[in-house]
């Protein structure tokens, strides 16, 4: 089986010294850039399984990176910020990250969210072959991983997809905030539970209309969409 391929985004070399040894521990086959320009040309010709970003870079921040990167990959992205303000958190979200830490954090939490991350993929492969979910207006295919709605075929990320498959699995029935976080992203996951209503947002924007995913104010969310 080919090696699992992390690259590290850091324009701090102890930071990079640091995560590739964990990760060469690991067995994990790695890639470091220290600026914007470089890791986004990295994360083209690496193409790597997992990107650990950082927020703050020279040449172009993670930010910009993350938003170009998003127009043509659904890469899993753990963002690393060395602020603890909320919108520093909810801007990476907003852009496309799956995940984020604060600096300074602890490496074995970085590579438990590594792992997690990577078991959540490919158990999430195998789940759902071969299925297809049937709605009035959309169709999922879970085996393909592809969406339509009115035939019309949309475009989600890797987390995008399994949030919206997740809910139609469960059409008219409410869903907390905590159970899509352990369901999509897993029961080990122990990052802000804001990240689901972030995701949400982007599903919601890409299906054109909001009425596919209703809000239950204070509970979580529900899927709307007549069955076939």
């Amino acid at each position: 089986m080919p090696s699992t391929k992390i690259l590290v985004i850091d324009d701090e070399q102890s930071i990079l010294d640091l995560v590739t040894a964990y990760l060469r521990n690991e067995g994990y086959e790695f890639h470091t850039a220290m600026d914007g320009p470089s890791g986004l040309k990295a994360a083209r010709v690496f193409k790597p399984d997992l990107i650990v970003l950082d927020i703050m870079l020279p040449g172009m921040d993670g930010i910009e990176l993350l938003s170009r990167l998003r127009r043509e990959s659904d890469v899993y992205v753990i963002m690393l910020t060395a602020k603890s303000e909320e919108t520093d958190k909810i801007v990476g979200l907003s852009v496309g990250a799956d995940d984020y830490l604060t600096k300074p954090f602890s490496p074995r939490e970085l590579m438990a969210r590594i792992k997690a991350a990577l078991r959540r993929m490919r158990t999430g492969d195998s789940r759902v072959e071969g299925s297809v979910l049937s709605f009035q207006h959309i169709r999922i295919d879970t085996g393909g991983r592809t969406i339509s709605v009115d035939d019309k075929s949309v475009d989600l990320t890797a987390i995008e997809f399994d949030l919206l498959r997740t809910l139609a699995e469960h059409p008219g029935i409410v869903l907390s905030r905590e159970q899509l976080l352990e369901k999509v992203w897993g029961f080990d996951y122990f990052g802000e539970i804001r990240v689901v209503d972030v995701h949400i947002g982007h599903v919601r924007q890409k299906l054109g209309d909001d009425r596919f995913i209703t809000t239950v104010r204070g509970v979580g969310y529900r899927f709307e969409d007549e069955v076939l």
